[in-house]
């Protein structure tokens, strides 16, 4: 099982505490002019300022947070689970964020979490003006496979609106496939998702990816470097409360907001998660499993994200 961990070996100053250190001072330095002036009349003022000396103090360092305590607490869940597993942590916020993974570069098959990648790049076609939210999207017999929605015959037309409730809320399979197409097919999909670092994603054709490939994504759609505001106001209604809020979601308190695309197939249960308000400001959380299934994949991947949320709130508000 191997570990990759990333962070930033700066050390931080605290603000609060030099802010209070030299307001201490200043008070003190006033204090002590205002003494002399009224034991000594005579004394200038000069004279009372030089007079008084502050002792510089020394700012105090503080470490970055140290992803040990998460690593071992993934490592058990994961020892314990007897599945394989991938997870991706990408902290937006804080003034040290933190980037870290176990096994995030291990390859995983993707299931629904290829319709991320579509969703996606669909919203940067509408931010951008290429497409149209109410352009339809008519099927073909090769679009289908069975899932939520039984609707699809010769000539059905469904807007882009709609494919991508289908598509992202329920995670509907025609729906999936009508975006690939409409995106330009997986040739299209994969170059752009390979552009923002998902190099190791073969998505819908061998459909194939790892934590750290949909990490990457997510970090680019947070950061607005894909379509900005309007494709996030585009995409991330149809990602939150979706049919399937046992993962990463359940992970987490309640009222707290979770953006995510869920996959299962089989024995593989994976959540790609941003969510947008942790302990220490948003973060992106990617779990990957395959071994389990079902329920048991479900509260795996909850399990993860409560060490997850565990460690962000323990994290000191400055670091």
């Amino acid at each position: 099982m191997v570990v990759h961990q990333r962070i930033s070996a700066r050390l931080v100053f605290p603000a609060i505490a030099i802010i209070g250190v030299l307001a201490f001072a200043a008070v003190d330095v006033e204090a002590n002019g205002r003494a002399v002036s009224a034991s000594n009349a005579s004394t200038p003022s000069s004279k009372v300022a030089s007079s008084t000396r502050v002792s510089p103090i020394a700012p105090i360092a503080v470490a970055p947070p140290d992803p040990s305590v998460l690593a071992a607490a993934i490592q058990q869940v994961i020892a314990s689970s007897g599945a394989a597993i991938g997870v991706s942590l990408v902290e937006l916020g804080g003034i040290n964020p933190l980037t870290w993974s176990t096994n995030g570069g291990e390859v995983f098959t993707a299931a629904s979490t290829y319709k991320l990648a579509a969703l996606m790049l669909e919203a940067e076609n509408i931010a951008a003006g290429r497409t149209y939210p109410n352009g339809v999207v008519c099927f073909q017999t090769d679009d289908y496979e069975i899932g939520w929605f039984d609707d699809y015959t010769d000539g059905a037309c469904f807007t882009r609106n709609e494919l991508a409730m289908r598509a992202g809320t329920y995670s509907d399979n025609t729906a999936g496939h009508m975006l690939v197409r409409d995106v330009g097919g997986a040739g299209v999909l994969n170059a752009w998702a390979a552009s923002l670092g998902a190099t190791n994603s073969v998505f819908f054709v061998d459909n194939t990816t790892t934590a750290d490939d949909l990490a990457a994504l997510w970090l680019a759609e947070a950061q607005g470097t894909i379509g900005g505001a309007a494709a996030q106001a585009w995409l991330y209604p149809v990602l939150t409360g979706t049919r399937t809020e046992a993962g990463v979601p359940a992970g987490v308190p309640g009222g707290v907001v979770v953006v995510h695309k869920t996959g299962t197939i089989d024995l593989v249960d994976n959540d790609a998660a941003l969510v947008t308000s942790g302990p220490d400001g948003p973060f992106v959380l990617v779990v990957m499993t395959d071994g389990l299934g079902g329920a048991a994949g479900w509260q795996l991947i909850a399990t993860i994200a409560a060490d997850v949320w565990q460690f962000e709130a323990e994290r000191p508000l400055y670091a």
